[in-house]
């Protein structure tokens, strides 16, 4: 079977339990082939628990979810070291991100030093345990979700923590029709409980690597850096997307080339990719949000102004 094919697999899987919602299933999948990290941000009920169930049934692969409280300690993440009197030596006691695929639910609700426990792993795939590093499975994902629209008990994510996300999604309400057939689907039972997976997760590492593969031009890369330069110079934002906001757009283009049946980088793989990448890097000016401007539109003004690469068939290869 095609690699591709097998993404659209998992997509179709996870469609049986979230409805409507097939751009969202894709860039969450787009985000895993990355080994990138993804932040959910929606109100409660429409799914976000449930698409990242359904994709870790999908592709078989260990699933844990954290319920994040005020009173959740690092330790209850990383893991700790126990004296064991058996062997009278320490061992260590693995937390709840020692898993494939981990569920951050809530993530804003608890204190930053428990935020910050996610950085180390977040970026480099291991955890430091007094002065031990232990890595993480293979292959290795954080979805966090957060409510938008509650504030008060919450600790907004500081920029650094944010900037480790590779994008940050929203759902979104149903249509009426999608609520309908939802209401149809889930009348006798629930459809997440019956999933079987389609694919592995050794298929999985083998599409991530396939991933580096993806010819870029170096038009392409000159369009990515110019879209990002411009996001640091524009009269609204007062920070802009870092470079490793870059390579998130680098790499999430390039996913999205494979998941198309391409070898190579197009101008709108890059154009789609650059609000979910890009928007949560940005830091409003306070005038800015005052006009109720959003970091979605920013972005979409500046695809609009950047100039389009034009790439031949021969620059492609």
């Amino acid at each position: 079977m095609d690699k591709y094919k097998q993404l659209y697999k998992v997509v179709s899987n996870v469609e049986k339990v979230i409805i409507g919602k097939k751009n969202e299933i894709e860039l969450v999948l787009i985000s895993l082939l990355c080994k990138g990290h993804v932040l959910i941000e929606d109100v409660p009920g429409v799914g976000k628990t449930s698409l990242v169930s359904a994709l870790a049934k999908s592709i078989n692969c260990s699933f844990k979810r954290i319920q994040f409280t005020p009173d959740v300690l690092p330790s209850d993440i990383t893991g700790f070291s126990m004296f064991n009197q058996k062997i009278c030596d320490f061992e260590y006691r693995p937390g709840a991100i020692m898993s494939q695929m981990v569920l951050a639910d809530e993530i804003n609700r608890t204190s930053p030093k428990t935020q910050a426990s996610l950085l180390e792993v977040m970026e480099e795939n291991q955890v430091t345990v007094d002065g031990v590093t232990y890595k993480v499975p293979s292959p290795f994902m954080v979805l966090a979700t957060q409510n938008p629209i509650e504030y008060t008990g919450t600790y907004p994510l500081p920029e650094a923590q944010i900037d480790r996300f590779l994008m940050k999604i929203t759902i979104g309400y149903p249509s009426q029709g999608e609520e309908a057939n939802i209401l149809s689907t889930y009348r006798k039972e629930d459809p997440l409980a019956q999933l079987e997976p389609v694919i592995d997760t050794s298929d999985i590492l083998k599409l991530q690597n396939s991933i580096k593969n993806i010819h870029v031009d170096d038009k392409i890369m000159k369009y990515i850096v110019d879209i990002v330069s411009s996001t640091r110079n524009h009269e609204d934002i007062s920070l802009g997307a870092s470079p490793r906001g870059s390579l998130s757009l680098l790499r999430a283009s390039q996913a999205w080339a494979f998941y198309n049946n391409r070898d190579f980088v197009i101008p709108d793989d890059v154009k789609k990719l650059a609000v979910p990448v890009l928007t949560h890097r940005l830091m409003l000016k306070q005038e800015t949000k005052l006009k109720k401007i959003t970091n979605n539109d920013i972005v979409n003004t500046i695809l609009s102004e950047t100039t389009v690469p034009v790439v031949s068939n021969d620059e492609k290869e």
